[in-house]
This record gives C-alpha cells, structure tokens and sequence, in this order.
C-alpha cells in the first residue's frame, strides 16, 4: 500500500510537471510573437489561467490570458506600461507548437495603459510631480478636505514643485481626467489643500491660471493595445489609467504596441 501510494504522488507529480512545463512553454510561444510582432524592446509577461493547461490546450480554448508589457516607448509619455486581459481565446494547437500564432479570435478583450506619475511628469515637465486618489466630494467647500464625502468621478490631486511668480515651490491641485477622442485630457481645476495636497499657503489669485496651466495638458493620442479605443480613464495607484473594452474580436497580435 506505501509503495502504491509512492508512486501514485510521483505520478501527480510527473503530471503537474508536464501541464506547467506545457503551460510555460505556450507562454514563452506567445510572448515571442508579442514580441517580435509589436516591436518591444522586451518579452512581455503572458500568463495563461486555468487548470489543468492540457485540457485547454487540447480544446483549442483558454478561459484567461493576462499579457503585461512594461517600458513601451510612446510619442507623447516616452513610455508606457500596457497591459490586455483576454477571455475565451481560441488557438489551434498546431500554431501553438509551430510558432504560428498570429491573430486570435477573442470572446472578451479589456486593454488598459498605465502612465506612471515619474513619466507623466515628464510630459508636464514637472519632475518630482505625484498622483493621488481622487478627492473626496468637495460639496463642502473644501476642496476634497472635509473628507466625508463620495470620491469625484474622473478626478484626480496632481501634486509638484512648479513656478509661483518668482520661486518655485509644491502645489497640488485638482485635475479632471478626460477623454477627448483618441486623446486624454488633463485639466487642472482648482488648488487642492486636502490631506493629498502639498501647499499649505494661498497663491494670489492673478497667478491661480498660470499654475493651473502647468497642470493642464493633453495627451494627443492614446492607443490601447490590439487598436482599441479608450473609453475610460482614472487614477489608480498613483498612475493615470486609461482603459477600453470590446466583445468578439480578432486580435492581431502585431498590434499590441500603442502608437
């Protein structure tokens, strides 16, 4: 009985052993064609759920496939983190094993792009500038300081060293994020003097649009991975996201970099 018990463990292993072997294995397939198709200057990260991966890759069909590619370099942020979660994804074995993998019929596609604070900064040439959560509700009169309220859609505290009349000092304000087409639009609305906030002094009102206008900007266009269109954006984690969705689609893989 020990002996059958033995064997029967090395055998789940040996079979757990192969189905992540294989599922590393098509990871490795489809980040190279990730790769090579997009032009990245590394292998994205492909994670494919689901157990056991054989049966899957028997059918053909993948409940879930996460793809992360850090680093890609845009005409507007210098670079980007962007990220894709496919669901019912369709792969013929054969092009799985040859390489052959091209383009995927998909049942559901989210695709989001990350814009970290250090590169957003950038942008606005604010260089230690700082993304926060959204404010509370500023129905109080606060600015977001009374703190009891619901967060404010599409808004977010942008906090930096920028120019206020002769010196340079910390300012936060408030910003909303919006969608403008294929572009992202980022409009200062008011100083911020919440618990986010940074400036603990009034800026003369004749100065206000000049540093609010430091804050203001838009991003021309931001394509999401696979060509699709935002249809969100918000702040998350210190990072400004802009995301979209779409059902019943063919994915090129090719199209995974952002332009």
């Amino acid at each position: 009985m020990r002996k059958l018990i033995v064997g029967l463990v090395a055998l789940v292993a040996v079979l757990l052993a192969v189905d992540f072997g294989a599922a590393a294995y098509a990871e490795y397939r489809v980040s190279r064609a990730l790769r090579d198709g997009g032009d990245l200057v590394s292998d994205p990260d492909v994670t494919v759920h689901g157990f056991p991966f054989l049966t899957q890759f028997a059918d053909g069909r993948y409940s879930r496939v996460e793809i992360r590619a850090r680093e890609v370099p845009t005409p507007y942020v210098e670079k980007t983190t962007i990220e894709a979660t496919l669901r019912d994804v369709r792969i013929p074995p054969s092009d799985l094993v040859d390489g052959a993998v091209r383009t995927v019929p998909v049942g559901e596609l989210d695709a989001r792009v990350r814009i970290d604070a250090t590169d957003l900064g950038r942008f606005l040439d604010i260089p230690d500038l700082q993304v926060s959560a959204p404010p509370a509700d500023r129905s109080d009169g606060t600015g977001g300081s009374g703190g009891s309220g619901e967060t404010t859609a599409g808004a977010v505290v942008l906090s930096g060293t920028v120019p206020v009349g002769p010196i340079d000092t910390a300012v936060s304000v408030t910003a909303e994020l919006l969608l403008d087409g294929d572009g992202v639009s980022i409009v200062a609305t008011d100083l911020y003097f919440g618990p986010e906030g940074r400036a603990d002094y009034t800026v003369p009102d004749f100065l206000k649009p000049a540093v609010l206008g430091l804050f203001t900007r838009t991003i021309d266009t931001q394509q999401l991975p696979f060509g699709l269109r935002p249809t969100e954006v918000r702040a998350e984690g210190g990072q400004i996201v802009v995301e979209g969705e779409a059902d019943d689609v063919t994915v090129d893989l090719s199209e995974i970099g952002t332009s």
